[in-house]
């Protein structure tokens, strides 16, 4: 498939078409590849669109005005193809809008553009949805760009640990099984570094509450090569790599949205973390990837 790139003389990103995913991202001098580069084995994808929903339905159905649909894990963008809007010397825009393959699972017309704008070594990521009804819009959208853990093989995972900024205690909702149980919420212990260790995933994803500003890099004392998300006003962000598989990867994932609770009602508009959108109106939010 054709790919779309950004360059400038300290990084390189690459693009495809297919869900709009950031396929690459390569630091020049080092040769390093920060992105996970997809094995079915572990995880096929990259860093796929999590839109109009993120995370999982109660039996993969919501309720509309009375109707049921069917929709899995993620929703539908990551396997559609985008259309090209905008091209400048750095930044890449991609549309998607609402067709006869989406009504069937999504009865609301949309369009989302995508925005990657590389400036030295950071890549933004911004998302518009726009709603051309005359009728409300519910969605939800976010990220999962999968980070290589480790980045070189000089090291071993464990040999990596995730920086919080700014270091103080998070509101960490946990999972049970794929969904989320808000009545558990925890404090979690994000006030200082923490090792990277398979055992930290047992339970699934991390997930806390990141309303406001927030940084999460990953990084090892071996070199000064490391990667961060950064995040505006998304409120909630997940981590997550597969256990027990002993995958070399690490998601770091900005959601404005997130799974359905164990007590959801299955009715869209009350979802948890759904967002509103009025008639003709958009909506944005962004996030940032740095390397180094």
């Amino acid at each position: 498939m054709f790919v779309y790139t950004l360059e400038n003389p300290e990084v390189k990103a690459t693009f495809q078409p297919l869900g709009a995913e950031l396929s690459s991202f390569i630091q020049k001098s080092s040769g390093i590849e920060y992105i996970w580069q997809g094995d079915p084995e572990f995880w096929g994808r990259k860093a796929p669109v999590l839109f109009p929903i993120v995370g999982r339905l109660k039996e993969d159905q919501y309720c509309y005005k009375g109707k049921t649909y069917s929709m899995t894990q993620h929703g539908f963008a990551r396997n559609q193809i985008f259309t090209l809007e905008e091209k400048t010397d750095t930044s890449l825009t991609f549309l998607l809008t609402s067709n006869n393959q989406t009504r069937e699972m999504y009865p609301f017309e949309f369009e989302l553009r995508i925005r990657y704008t590389l400036t030295q070594n950071v890549l933004a990521v911004q998302y518009q949805v726009t709603n051309p009804a005359d009728a409300p819009l519910y969605f939800s959208i976010g990220g999962h760009p999968g980070f290589n853990v480790p980045l070189t093989d000089k090291e071993v995972f464990e040999d990596y640990y995730l920086h919080y900024s700014p270091q103080k205690s998070r509101t960490r909702i946990p999972l049970q099984g794929a969904f989320i149980d808000p009545a558990k919420k925890t404090l979690g212990q994000t006030n200082s570094d923490i090792d990277l260790t398979r055992e930290w995933f047992k339970q699934d994803a991390l997930i806390y509450e990141t309303r406001g500003r927030h940084s999460f890099k990953i990084c090892t004392d071996e070199h000064d090569h490391s990667v961060k998300v950064t995040t505006l006003n998304m409120p909630y962000v997940g981590i997550w790599s597969p256990y027990p598989k002993e995958a070399p990867f690490v998601c770091i994932e900005p959601w404005c949205g997130i799974a359905d609770a164990v007590d959801s009602s299955g009715e869209l508009t009350e979802k948890l973390g759904i967002n509103h959108l009025p008639p003709h109106a958009s909506f944005h939010c962004e996030y940032d990837i740095t390397i180094r």
